[in-house]
């Protein structure tokens, strides 16, 4: 395997899996400000598309709830008509063939974008129209994409099984899966319970936002109550991992000022609860975003994330991006930040890639072709050496 540290070159061209990437939280600045010019609105805090990129990440990382939500409330005011859903979606797909991805899941909530006369299924057709443009566009500039949705219903509203049954409707236009997203604390998944019930009866697959603000708790009913296919985020199941006896946390902040801990730590030391044990058993995957979660505080930073102690408990860790946007990221910049701060190499980003295109919400034979067919030819090209098989 591969121990060398990751150039930029191999952390550009690298093969990239995405799971967990938001349609309204990843706009190209420049078009949030055509798009409002398109129709008519004045609210953006900026019309210099350099200064908004600023403002979005300024904002994000202000520490404050309220001015971080009121970023998505100038992105979804530019997605409420079918040429603005459209738009979107191409350039999504086409932004992140640009930096390497050859396998996406976006997610968003049709629900948000009803405000200008818009259905629940003209939302659906848009984006899916769109996602398509943008594939065809980015395979003519010789960056092959393929690009599935996830539509999300939010857990403060009361609409999550009508989104589950138009999941269902369009599953074989391009929709691959459903989630619930918005605030955990107080709005537990179990509140969706008959959305859940109905896509395990239509075989479908769903991720449930869990671990993220709020605890254990909310992984273990996203698990063992909803029966959730993958975690997003699921951050906080290292609060059911103890180091040396104490929680990880309270290691964390003894080693704060130590950017190696994670990676030198003799993981004998380590010892796992009964609900992280099972995840790991289980091999859920989990959706992790170390530059948002430094947003929202949880994690205290690159190197202490949990991705990097979770990735060498071999849990069935994914790296993703959440808001491009908002954390003025991208899947490169993920991995050169996990390089530089965290000791990552070529071999874990191969790693992590894999594991997401082995969690990804389409059929097993397609995921092994993109597995064999691209991201292991791609990682040997770069000079990545497969271990041997015992």
């Amino acid at each position: 395997m591969s121990a060398e540290p990751m150039s930029d070159q191999q952390v550009r061209q690298g093969p990239k899996v995405l799971l967990h990437d938001h349609l309204d939280g990843g706009l190209r600045p420049q078009t949030i400000i055509d798009l409002a010019a398109d129709v008519g609105y004045d609210g953006l805090p900026e019309t210099d598309a350099e200064r908004l990129r600023t403002w979005f990440r300024d904002s994000a990382d202000s520490g404050s709830l309220p001015r971080y939500l009121e970023t998505f409330n100038h992105t979804l005011a530019v997605m409420q008509t079918r040429d603005g859903l459209f738009r979107v979606a191409s350039e999504c797909a086409q932004d992140l063939a640009a930096d390497g991805v050859v396998y996406a899941e976006s997610r968003y909530a049709p629900e948000q974008h009803l405000s200008r006369g818009l259905t629940l299924e003209g939302v659906v057709e848009a984006v899916n129209a769109g996602l398509r443009d943008g594939e065809a566009k980015a395979a003519a500039a010789g960056h092959p994409i393929r690009v599935t949705a996830l539509l999300t219903a939010m857990r403060h509203a009361a609409k999550s099984t009508e989104i589950a049954e138009l999941a269902i409707r369009y599953r074989d236009q391009g929709v691959s899966g459903f989630d619930i997203a918005g605030a955990e604390a107080g709005y537990p998944p179990t509140r969706h319970l008959d959305a859940f019930e109905y896509l395990r009866r239509e075989n479908f697959h769903f991720t449930i936002h869990a671990g993220e603000a709020f605890g254990l708790p909310s992984i273990w009913e996203a698990i063992q109550w909803c029966g959730a296919d993958r975690l997003g985020h699921g951050v906080r199941i290292v609060d059911d991992i103890t180091i040396d006896g104490s929680p990880f946390a309270d290691w964390v902040e003894g080693n704060k000022g130590d950017a190696d801990a994670l990676t030198a730590l003799d993981l004998d030391r380590v010892r796992l609860g009964r609900l992280a044990a099972y995840v790991r058993d289980k091999r859920i995957p989990l959706e992790m975003c170390p530059s948002s979660n430094l947003q929202t505080s949880a994690a205290p930073s690159i190197a202490l994330h949990p991705i990097t102690l979770l990735r060498r408990l071999r849990f069935r860790v994914t790296l993703n991006t959440d808001n491009r946007l908002m954390s003025d990221t991208s899947m490169s910049k993920e991995a050169a930040l996990l390089r530089d701060e965290a000791g990552w190499t070529l071999d874990d980003l191969r790693w992590v890639t894999i594991n997401a295109m082995k969690s990804a919400f389409i059929p097993f034979d397609e995921r092994l072709e993109i597995i064999d067919g691209i991201i292991k030819p791609g990682y040997a090209d770069l000079g990545h050496v497969a271990p041997a098989v015992p």
